[in-house]
């Protein structure tokens, strides 16, 4: 078959690498010059296996006070509120139970767990370099009360096969010691010693090349889509700016873009564009080899080679990016007061990036057929595009 694949973001490219596997000739279209120019192009860096909680929880509608209120920094709401925001908000409040956390939890624990395994393979058969390590993280925890919530969640995430364990402040900083230069008032931190990392950015681009190379997938670049047709419930083609493409599938891969397209054709996906931001700093000699997460601070630092990735919190701006100067620069200021010598704030340039992360009330992807016969999507994963790559990848292709 030929399939056109829709985005030509990390989830778009392994998409075309498991259609391609099957057999199909496959098309990746996308508006921007490059691959990985959106979501991809800048996250936080970590393959978090056995850290997949969904974020609706009880937990967080603790919180909802203070982030209405603009008193926590991790979170951003900007005016006016819209009605997507408002629906969108109200099925996550819905999902902010301990029963629907813990389902919600299962669910992408499971299609984390295939994607470490898929990952293996698809770095065996094509030698893509990004990065990547097996680096292991640390989710840090504060207080007693965090530490309760945390063993629940680990003697769960063994039952599933992780390798996950709550751990003493003291043990946290013997297995990262850069740790001990932080200043957040840590009591312990959850080990989940498997997890890896890599640079999604690197990733998608060799892969794309890869695939070039070796199944002469087709990439249709700075190509904007402007219409999926559908005739009689069934693809009919997919009208760009620069003609018209007429395949036997399509795959819409567009993140948090693809209600743009889908929304026409009746299908609905209850998508919110939730940003985050990201600065990739120069290495020291006190930055960190294992990744640590912040959660109070929606917050993470990666080690990629030289660099230092840090990224994080989770704003609702609609697709606004006006305030992305001002969010970055929060985002040095919590860094530098949590982790002060965790990389070169002072050196000349620092990458900086914004990007949008789809999600779902449920916190768990859209993959597979839709009721338009022909039309495919693998999208929603919120904070877990890179985590869950593979694994969409590899079950949306099956899917066709």
């Amino acid at each position: 078959m030929h399939v056109v694949v829709l985005g030509a973001g990390v989830i778009g490219v392994t998409t075309a690498y498991y259609l391609s596997e099957r057999g199909h000739d496959v098309t990746v279209v996308d508006s921007a010059d490059r691959v990985a120019a959106g979501a991809s192009g800048g996250n936080g860096a970590q393959l978090s296996y056995s850290f997949v909680d969904a974020m609706a929880s009880p937990a967080l509608l603790g919180k909802f006070p203070k982030i209405m209120s603009g008193l926590d920094p991790a979170f951003y709401v900007s005016p006016p509120i819209t009605s997507q925001l408002v629906r969108w908000g109200l099925a996550f409040l819905g999902q902010c139970t301990n029963r629907k956390h813990a389902q919600n939890t299962r669910t992408v624990l499971n299609l984390a767990l295939r994607s470490a395994t898929l990952m293996k393979d698809l770095r065996a058969r094509t030698s893509v370099q990004f990065s990547f390590k097996q680096a292991g993280k640390l989710v840090m925890l504060e207080g007693q009360a965090a530490h309760a919530q945390a063993e629940q969640s680990c003697a769960l995430k063994r039952d599933y096969g992780c390798k996950v364990r709550v751990i003493s402040m003291e043990e946290a900083v013997a297995i990262e010691p850069a740790l001990a230069h932080m200043n957040n008032g840590y009591s312990g931190a959850v080990y989940a010693e498997s997890d890896e990392l890599g640079d999604s950015l690197a990733f998608t681009t060799e892969l794309g090349e890869w695939l070039s190379q070796n199944h002469g997938t087709q990439f249709k670049l700075n190509t904007s889509v402007r219409n999926i047709i559908a005739s009689k419930g069934e693809l009919a083609a997919v009208e760009t700016d620069k003609g018209m493409l007429r395949p036997d599938a399509v795959v819409v891969c567009l993140g948090a873009c693809s209600d743009r397209l889908l929304g026409p054709l009746g299908i609905r996906t209850s998508i919110y564009p939730m940003r985050g931001y990201s600065v990739t700093l120069p290495k020291c000699d006190r930055s960190n080899a294992v990744s640590i997460s912040d959660l109070s601070n929606k917050m993470v630092f990666s080690r990629l080679d030289d660099r230092v990735r840090i990224a994080g919190f989770a704003d609702f701006v609609g697709y606004r990016t006006q305030k992305d100067s001002q969010r970055v620069a929060k985002l040095l200021s919590v860094a530098r007061k949590i982790a002060p010598d965790i990389g070169d704030y002072n050196a000349n340039t620092v990458n900086q990036w914004g990007g949008f992360r789809p999600m779902t009330p449920n916190n768990q992807p859209l993959i597979g057929p839709t009721a338009v016969k022909g039309v495919h999507v693998n999208t929603g994963h919120g904070m877990l595009g890179w985590t869950l790559a593979c694994v969409s990848g590899h079950d949306a292709a099956a899917g066709i």
